[in-house]
């Protein structure tokens, strides 16, 4: 496989004329003169691409020649471009098959076939199976098919991934290094994907719903008893600051009428530790109250809330289920 830098653009051309000239007999299917035209137009991109070594833009343009009117001398410049790529796994199939589809007096058949050879020293194959068949395989993120394949994938020599994917089961993939004439066989056993679990259901109610219905009873029955307790502490201080300055206003009295010298001195002093008591008890009973009133408030608007939401989620619905020789009624709460 020498000189194919120089002197190749040439033999491309020359390609050209013996694709263009082909007898009818050749072609699967007669293109018309348009599609000739066309495919021409792509070719001769193709070989001014090749010729400034712009290869893979040069491998687009051939393939899209023999897309648009398929002859199997263009196979010859795809598989002298794969080459010229490195592909060596691509241009032994594509040589390969221009044996077949090229006629048995073109020029370049002798040539295609030493290819073969030297090619077939610069690769391995690859038997792949999948488990269970159908899945699509990529060699190297490249997509070559479905399991079951006919005969064996020809790769490069290096190292070469293998990956699997279907419809249901997990990915699978498997990294080997292939040597040159290397035979390997690859197996790939694609897993089942995990279902999600139901969750778990409860008397009442069914996960998290209904445990949080529960915590959120509880934490009502809490908050009514706390406000209870703080009404009822408001009350027995308001009752206390009541009592403090009924007993304060007695005593202010006597101390007004009794203005003599010989007041005790402790009667100043009681007069203003009931003072001092009915400011605090008075104080106790505002803050308390006010307590109260805060927790019912906040009650009162999560019940609204609750019942709101509750109006506004659906009916539980009712399943049932027959089975031969069996019926189930399943009704969710």
């Amino acid at each position: 496989m020498t000189g194919r830098a120089g002197g190749v653009s040439g033999r491309l051309l020359a390609a050209l004329l013996l694709w263009i000239c082909a007898p009818a007999a050749a072609l699967a299917v007669q293109p018309s003169d348009d599609a000739i035209r066309a495919a021409g137009e792509h070719f001769q991109r193709g070989v001014t691409l090749y010729s400034e070594t712009d290869y893979r833009a040069a491998l687009v343009e051939f393939r899209r020649a023999y897309e648009i009117a398929p002859n199997g001398s263009v196979l010859y410049n795809i598989g002298e471009t794969e080459y010229q790529l490195r592909d060596y796994a691509g241009a032994l199939t594509t040589f390969e098959r221009y044996l077949i589809e090229s006629g048995s007096a073109d020029s370049h058949r002798a040539e295609v076939e030493s290819n073969i050879r030297e090619l077939r020293a610069r690769v391995g194959r690859l038997t792949i199976n999948t488990i269970p068949r159908g899945a699509e395989v990529s060699v190297d993120d490249h997509v070559i098919g479905k399991t079951p394949f006919d005969t064996a994938v020809v790769v490069g020599v290096g190292h070469v991934r293998v990956s699997a994917t279907l419809a249901g089961r997990q990915p699978a993939s498997r990294e080997v290094d292939v040597a040159a004439e290397d035979e390997l066989t690859v197996l790939l056993q694609l897993a089942p994907v995990p279902s999600a679990k139901p969750a778990p259901v409860a008397a009442g109610g069914s996960g998290d719903g209904a445990r949080a219905a529960r915590n959120g009873g509880s934490l009502r029955t809490i908050g009514w008893v706390s406000a209870g307790v703080l009404g009822a502490g408001a009350v027995a201080m308001g009752l206390l600051a009541i009592h403090e300055g009924d007993t304060l206003k007695s005593e202010r009295d006597a101390y007004q009428d009794d203005m003599s010298a010989g007041y005790a001195v402790d009667k100043r002093s009681r007069l203003d530790r009931l003072s001092n008591r009915t400011r605090t008890y008075s104080l106790a009973a505002d803050v308390l109250g006010a307590a109260a009133v805060a927790v019912g408030a906040i009650l009162l608007s999560t019940s609204a809330r609750g019942s709101r939401e509750a109006a506004a989620s659906p009916p539980p619905q009712v399943g049932v289920g027959v089975g031969l020789g069996s019926m189930t009624l399943n009704v969710p709460f």
